[in-house]
């Protein structure tokens, strides 16, 4: 499946993130399979992604990146408001090195 994030790990992959603008947009109709395929791509190529999730309700964001966790198979670095930072290793060309 997937590893766990160490705090370290985390921290510094929230710094890389910093400076990142969403390139997934969850839109009105949620979660569908080609919002997922472009996920997956987007993971493949740069590891670390930002989605934006454009649901009013707390509960339904929650479900939502729970979801897209569950279903692309990657970590969940932070989430903020309607924005979710997400990461998972390249298996073709790995680019972010982690700390211990």
């Amino acid at each position: 499946m997937f590893q766990k994030l160490s705090n370290s790990q985390q921290r510094y992959l929230r710094g890389l993130s910093h400076g990142l603008k969403p390139v997934i947009m969850v839109g009105g109709k949620g979660l569908t399979d080609a919002v997922l395929a472009e996920l997956d791509l987007a993971l493949e190529h740069h590891e670390l992604v930002k989605v934006k999730i454009a649901a009013d309700d707390r509960d339904a964001r929650d479900e939502i990146v729970a979801e897209l966790v569950l279903r692309s198979r990657s970590n969940l670095v932070q989430r903020i408001g309607n924005i979710a930072t997400l990461f998972r290793r390249s298996k073709e060309r790995p680019q972010i090195s982690l700390p211990r």
